[in-house]
């Protein structure tokens, strides 16, 4: 075979590739179909429930037989998906309308996840089954084959339901993602009829039937006007607040209680929700609530708040909706596939598709049911027929030597070879002209069909198909009667299964908050060799203040509103609010540092400490690794940053020493090898933060500084050093960027 090299733009084929694949995602797994508000994936799970005859009314069956069977016949791309999107279906915390009935555990609304699907149950709901699978024999929707073409699967379902309001969907694709809310099922179907009654309905009338989402979770939506903006375009946010209620306790004191959270809250937000609040309280941000529980049941959420006597619970309730996801926002983008594309949908747009479809639905149910009863009124009226000439049916049979001779005669006439009892009833049959259908119907007709009550029988049954085939064309010829079906299936489907709205919908103040004032005052930092830091009030402090020195590695006084620096040896500075400080007794432990800032002490070392109110008044003395000194005006350290630079570093470099200087200390600079030198910190200069500094000390090629001692003149200091004390006063003076004196202890 001659091999073919075609040549072709390698960013053109790519293109083509990636295109090819983001469609391929798009509309076969991740957006919903807006006909019946499914994705793939959930259209094959219910309808391969449907086959295995899983219904409503039978006994559950295992989920992982449900999910093999699908992933087999209908969808190949893994057990996990498929699951996932059962146990959604089954979730009533997630779906306005769960789709599925679940029988097992299949999680809960606090995130716990479904039981592995070899211990869960399932079967379809009644509404799927009579809402969403009962006209799939009565060829309303297409048929396309598998991906292995072994098997038939439906297009779309003929959901009577408008699914893609009632439940929403969300899913990621690729470069687009969708995000519907869920809605009431009575109140959509009153949108839908009302737009079905006058397709130029305006979005501002159909929200007064349609108030906006419904979430299963209830909540209140407090941005009212904004959502005919928001239906008209399909974009937007709306904005949602738990419910919570005051409740009175013995002693007067009272309770706050959550009862309904806002949807987006679902599962490990609310765990992040409780921390949040126990970190306010940890804090002192709300020091009225004295115990936090969670006391949620398959009952509903219930969320207690104690407090302390006389609390304002109002300016509780507004610190809890500012600062916790207590109120939070829903982004709505209502993308689904529509005529087999993605497309942003208002509401209006959604209830077309919607009506379009019901119409295509009726309208192929009815031809399909006028078909059978046609067929039926041809059998019937054949068999009449033929009872009131049942003498010469019996004589054509009894002489015909086969079925086929028979049935010729029956719709042709033909007699030849067929044996009459008189010449006057051949005439008679050379006349009969039955329908090929009839004439089958005659042949295997039973004998018992003569008696004469089933001959009247036959006759009522051939009214009454008179009847529907009268009834089915007026459906088909006539727009307003099947408005009309369409109408009564809705009413249907509301009245079996709708319930009352959870989610209140109104016009809310935004919430202002006047956080108090805090009154400040100075307090003490402790900070343990384990790096476990608090403060404690001054007068503690004065009562405790040996104990305290020996016991901390740090401890200086700073006011209670200011913060904390901490410089590292990888030149950053941390900082940190005294009030993010556990704030309390002595003997408290306290809180490790790392968790209060950007500090991570296993990356880096820390070289100072201190506050940044007195900090920023003083001049800092840097002393790196490298052996390079400078002096930094603490002004330029002032920032609400959490992590800044504090000063600039060679590669390779680190700092080794931060200190507080008042410019008359001696310096002393201690390398790795032994060197000493001493000199009077006047030589080093002030630089800006972002220098690198002055050579402080000359230092051999594979030598370093290991430390830096600052001390005032006619104070005595003696260090440890090689296990011997040395009294740094009686070192010999030099000066600045020289060797300096090895010391042999």
């Amino acid at each position: 075979m001659e091999e073919q090299i075609i040549r072709t733009e390698y960013s053109d084929l790519m293109q083509k590739s990636y295109i090819d694949y983001a469609m391929s995602v798009i509309i076969s797994r991740a957006l919903p179909d807006v006909r019946d508000g499914l994705k793939p994936v959930q259209r094959r799970t219910l309808y391969d429930m449907y086959e295995l005859g899983i219904r409503w009314d039978r006994p559950y069956r295992k989920c992982a037989r449900i999910v093999g069977d699908t992933m087999g016949k209908y969808h190949p791309h893994g057990d996990s998906s498929i699951y996932e999107a059962l146990v959604v279906m089954a979730q009533d915390f997630k779906k306005e309308l769960p789709l599925v009935d679940g029988h097992g555990n299949f999680g809960s609304i606090e995130g716990d996840g479904a039981a592995a699907m070899r211990y869960t149950e399932a079967r379809l709901q009644r509404v799927t089954q009579e809402a969403f699978l009962a006209d799939l024999d009565k060829d309303v929707v297409d048929f396309v084959p598998n991906f292995d073409e072994n098997e038939k699967e439906p297009v779309v379902l003929p959901a009577r339901v408008p699914n893609l309001l009632v439940n929403g969907s969300d899913g990621i694709a690729v470069g687009m993602a969708t995000n519907i809310p869920p809605h009431n099922l009575g109140e959509v179907i009153d949108a839908a009829k009302a737009y079905l009654k006058n397709p130029d309905i305006t979005t501002e009338k159909l929200l007064k039937l349609m108030p906006g989402p419904d979430f299963p979770t209830g909540g209140i939506v407090v941005n009212k006007d904004e959502l005919p903006a928001i239906y008209e375009s399909g974009t937007g946010k709306i904005k949602i607040r738990g419910r919570v209620e005051v409740e009175k306790l013995k002693g007067g004191k009272e309770q706050l209680v959550i009862t309904e959270i806002p949807y987006t809250m679902i599962g490990a937000n609310i765990g992040k929700f409780l921390n949040d609040v126990a970190s306010l309280v940890e804090t002192r941000k709300v020091p009225e609530i004295t115990d936090i529980s969670n006391q949620s049941s398959k009952e509903g959420i219930r969320i207690v708040l104690e407090l302390k006597k006389g609390s304002d619970t109002e300016a509780l309730k507004n610190l809890l909706y500012k600062k916790t996801r207590l109120e939070d926002t829903f982004g709505v983008n209502m993308l689904a596939v529509a005529d087999g594309r993605p497309e942003t949908l208002g509401l209006k747009q959604i209830l077309e598709y919607y009506i379009e479809f019901q119409y295509e639905l009726t309208t192929r149910k009815y031809r399909t049911l006028l078909a059978k009863e046609q067929e039926k009124r041809e059998i019937q009226e054949g068999l009449i027929k033929a009872c009131d000439v049942i003498d010469l049916i019996i004589e054509i049979l009894r002489g015909s030597r086969n079925v086929k001779e028979a049935k010729a005669c029956l719709t042709e006439g033909a007699t030849e070879g067929i044996r009459f009892k008189s010449e006057a009833s051949r005439k008679r049959a050379s006349k009969l002209r039955f329908t090929p259908r009839q004439a089958d119907a005659i042949l295997e007709m039973r004998l018992y069909r003569l008696i004469g009550l089933e001959i009247q029988a036959l006759i009522e049954e051939n009214k009454k198909t008179l009847k529907n085939i009268a009834e089915y064309e007026d459906i088909l010829e006539n727009h307003d009667s099947m408005t009309r079906v369409i109408i009564r299936e809705m009413d249907a489907v509301r009245k079996a299964f709708s319930r009352p709205r959870r989610t209140s919908v109104e016009n809310a103040e935004e919430i202002v908050l006047e956080e108090k004032k805090i009154e400040e005052m100075p307090v003490m930092f402790l900070m343990d060799r384990f790096g476990y830091a608090k403060t404690i009030d001054m007068t503690v402090y004065e009562r405790n203040k040996e104990a305290a020195d020996s016991e901390n590695k740090y401890v200086f006084p700073c006011m209670n509103t200011g913060r904390i620096c901490v410089f590292t040896d990888t030149g950053k500075l941390h900082t940190i609010k005294v009030l993010d400080l556990p704030f309390g007794k002595f003997r408290d432990k306290g809180s490790p540092i790392d968790n209060l800032s950007n500090y991570n002490s296993s990356e880096e070392q820390m070289t100072g400490i201190g506050s940044m109110e007195e900090l920023k008044n003083k001049k800092l003395f840097f002393a790196t690794r490298n052996g390079m000194l400078k002096i930094v005006d603490g002004s330029e350290f002032e920032t609400n940053k959490r992590t800044v630079a504090a000063t600039k570093l060679a590669e390779g470099d680190a700092v080794l020493k931060v200190a507080v200087t008042d410019g008359s200390e001696q310096v002393v600079l201690q390398s790795r090898e032994g060197y000493f030198l001493r000199f009077g910190i006047g030589e080093v200069p002030e630089k800006k933060k972002g220098a690198l500094g002055v050579r402080g000390m000359r230092l051999g090629e594979k030598d370093s500084l290991e430390a830096v001692y600052l001390y005032h003149p006619g104070t005595e200091q003696a260090v440890e050093y090689r296990e011997k004390p040395l009294v740094l006063n009686k070192l010999k003076p030099g000066s600045r960027d020289t060797k300096g004196t090895k010391v042999r202890n």
